[in-house]
């Protein structure tokens, strides 16, 4: 009889013990899960933020030591040099518009397809105003830390965009 009930407390203690380790993992996803969840939140303040050219908000959602990577520069944009490039495409497209499509968070990263346009308003690239609405797509991950956008990849269709406003991409000459 006391070997059945010790085997029965046992059974309650490993049960207790399992439930707690249950619990303490699921108290950790639903922590990871709330993290990501304002991350997208985060990531859509930044694009909502640029679209009204509203900097004292970026600077609140940027980390003053911010870069952006993007294929082809051999170096990062820094927080105040994408202000300046801000300022500078918007005087361009003052209507231009950033589409947020899945968005995907994991850790402390936050992954986004955006369908960007605007009309051109003003020279741009050396390329005078057509008033054509022109778009492009892009791809981004975001990289946050306490709050904060640490560090951005963006990926977009610069080739696509261009060649809406009249760009035509030839062979160099002399080449076949």
């Amino acid at each position: 009889m006391k070997t059945k009930l010790l085997l029965v407390a046992l059974i309650f203690v490993l049960i207790g013990c399992q439930n707690q380790s249950d619990k303490e993992v699921l108290e950790k996803y639903k922590a990871q899960s709330k993290i990501e969840k304002q991350n997208k939140e985060i990531a859509k303040e930044v694009f909502a933020a640029i679209d009204k050219n509203d900097f004292e908000k970026l600077k609140q959602l940027l980390a003053d030591d911010y870069v952006l990577k993007v294929p082809g520069l051999t170096e990062p944009i820094t927080r105040d040099q994408i202000f300046e490039l801000i300022k500078a495409h918007y005087t361009s497209f003052p209507d231009w518009k950033h589409k947020l499509e899945d968005l995907i968070a994991e850790g402390d990263r936050v992954s986004l397809k955006t369908v960007e346009e605007g009309t051109h308003k003003a020279t741009y690239e050396g390329i005078a105003p057509t008033g054509k609405k022109a778009g492009m797509t892009g791809f981004h991950i975001l990289a946050i830390k306490n709050g904060k956008v640490v560090e951005a990849w963006a990926m977009n269709d610069n080739l696509g965009f261009m060649t809406q406003l009249g760009m035509e991409l030839k062979l160099a000459k002399g080449k076949k």
